[in-house]
C-alpha cells in the first residue's frame, strides 16, 4: 500500500542513502515529447534537507532531464530496494539545474567526488514522498560501480569534454533547450 509524506523523514534518508542506483524521470509539456527515465549511480545522490536534494550528473549522449526542468521543472526520482526488504520510495519535486561556475555550484560541489565527466548538477525541492510495497522488484547482487564515464572523460580531455556537449548536451532529442544551452 502507498503511503505518502511531506518530507524526507530519518527512515526515508536511511533508505536512500544505502541504495546504489536511482532512476530520474521527467517530461515535456508537449504530449508527443518524449518522456525520459534514466538511471544514475556512482554515489550521485545527497538528501540536502527534509525537502531538499541533489544529484551530480555525468555526461552522457542526451540532456533530457535538464531540458524538461528548464521548461517545466517536474522531476521524479525513484529508489528500489534490489537486496533486503521490499521498497519503493519516489520522491515528486521541482528541479533546477546548477552549473560549474555558478554560486550554487561552489555551494554543492563539495558534497562530491565530481569527476571529471560531471556535468552539472540537478537539484530538487520536494513536494511528496511516496513509499510502497516493492514486492515485484527482484533481489539483485551490487558488485561495483563501472569506470567507462571516467575513463572516457580522462579520454577526452576538458576540450574534448567541452566540445562533445556542445554536440550532444544543448538540446533534449525534441529540440528543448537545456540549462547548457549558451552556455557553452
Amino acid at each position: 500500500m502507498a503511503k505518502f509524506f511531506d518530507e524526507i523523514n530519518n527512515q526515508h534518508r536511511e533508505f536512500i542513502e544505502a541504495q546504489k542506483i536511482f532512476f530520474t524521470a521527467s517530461a515535456p509539456l508537449d504530449a508527443e515529447g518524449h518522456v525520459n527515465l534514466s538511471p544514475k549511480g556512482m554515489d550521485s545522490f545527497r538528501v540536502l534537507s527534509p525537502t531538499s536534494v541533489a544529484y551530480m550528473d555525468i555526461n552522457g549522449s542526451g540532456n533530457e532531464t535538464s531540458a524538461h526542468i528548464l521548461e517545466n521543472g517536474r522531476i521524479t526520482i525513484m529508489f528500489c530496494a534490489f537486496y533486503g526488504p521490499p521498497n519503493i520510495l519516489r520522491l515528486y519535486g521541482k528541479g533546477q539545474t546548477v552549473l560549474p561556475g555558478s554560486a550554487q555550484w561552489d555551494a554543492l560541489s563539495p558534497l562530491f567526488h565530481l569527476p571529471l565527466s560531471s556535468r552539472q548538477i540537478i537539484v530538487a525541492e520536494i513536494d511528496k514522498v511516496q513509499t510502497s510495497c516493492g514486492f515485484g522488484v527482484p533481489y539483485y547482487e551490487y558488485t561495483g560501480e563501472r569506470d567507462q564515464a571516467i575513463k572516457w572523460a580522462d579520454n577526452k580531455g576538458e576540450e574534448g569534454i567541452e566540445k562533445y556537449q556542445a554536440e550532444k548536451n544543448l538540446r533534449s532529442m525534441d529540440g528543448l533547450p537545456t540549462a547548457m544551452f549558451g552556455k557553452l
